[in-house]
């Protein structure tokens, strides 16, 4: 089995940072640039960068998008984005200045009306990202957590027309502590729609672990910037050939 590789970026007061399980106030920089961060991933090989704007996420508002539309129109990679995507607006402002894939995460908790709406108007181009803590979603940045349980609202918007998941269990988010794959092989399996995995990747055969289950794709950070594994090294061993 293969899947496909998303090397993520991190955006935090324009630099390349770790977040701790979400935590804001631990934090690691890994790097001055976005841009250049993306641009040596898309050399590597990488087909899809994962970037995340977390000052947006925190905030409500975009705030990092000029490193995601710099890295859109500059490099062979597709890029997705989450954070801080809040308006229809938000939404046209990415894919207008070619970002191929915009993640709802927040909004999706809080006017699910909307999100559906957005995912049956710009399809294969809206990824649902569901963040859980203990099964429950968290939103804003992580740092509520809601009463909505993970797979229900999978079930909801895979219903609704959604095709791509992006599923982070955050007590495993940036620990290299090994993903979790039970709870991700259960978002596949309620929504039977393309789930990527996130949160907790340390070692190739954590990929090759995701990969014999079937699960579509798997977001590294951390394990790329600690030098667990290489880019390179990831996408020989399971990327999408």
């Amino acid at each position: 089995m293969s899947l496909t590789i998303y090397p993520a970026i991190d955006m935090r007061g324009g630099k390349c940072v770790r977040l701790l399980q979400g935590d804001y106030d631990q934090e690691t920089v890994y790097g001055d640039s976005p841009f250049e961060m993306a641009k040596s991933f898309a050399a590597t090989g990488a087909e899809w960068i994962h970037m995340v704007d977390l000052d947006g996420a925190k905030d409500g508002k975009r705030v990092n998008d000029r490193f995601v539309i710099e890295a859109a129109q500059n490099l062979d990679a597709k890029v997705q984005i989450g954070g801080g995507i809040r308006t229809e607006e938000d939404i046209l402002h990415y894919l207008e200045n070619g970002v191929d894939r915009v993640i709802i995460g927040s909004i999706a908790v809080s006017n699910p009306e909307f999100a559906i709406e957005m995912i049956q108007k710009y399809g294969a181009k809206i990824a649902v990202g569901i963040d859980a803590k203990n099964g429950y979603v968290a939103t804003h940045g992580w740092l509520d957590t809601s009463s909505v349980k993970a797979v229900e609202l999978g079930k909801r918007f895979a219903d609704a027309g959604a095709e791509t998941f992006i599923f982070t269990d955050i007590a495993t988010d940036g620990t290299l502590a090994g993903p979790n794959i039970d709870a991700v092989c259960e978002m596949a399996e309620v929504t039977g729609k393309n789930v990527i995995a996130s949160g907790g990747v340390s070692s190739l055969a954590d990929l090759q672990a995701i990969a014999s289950k079937g699960i579509s794709g798997a977001i590294v950070g951390k394990a790329l910037y600690e030098n667990r594994f290489t880019l390179k090294e990831a996408l020989e061993e399971v990327g999408v050939k």
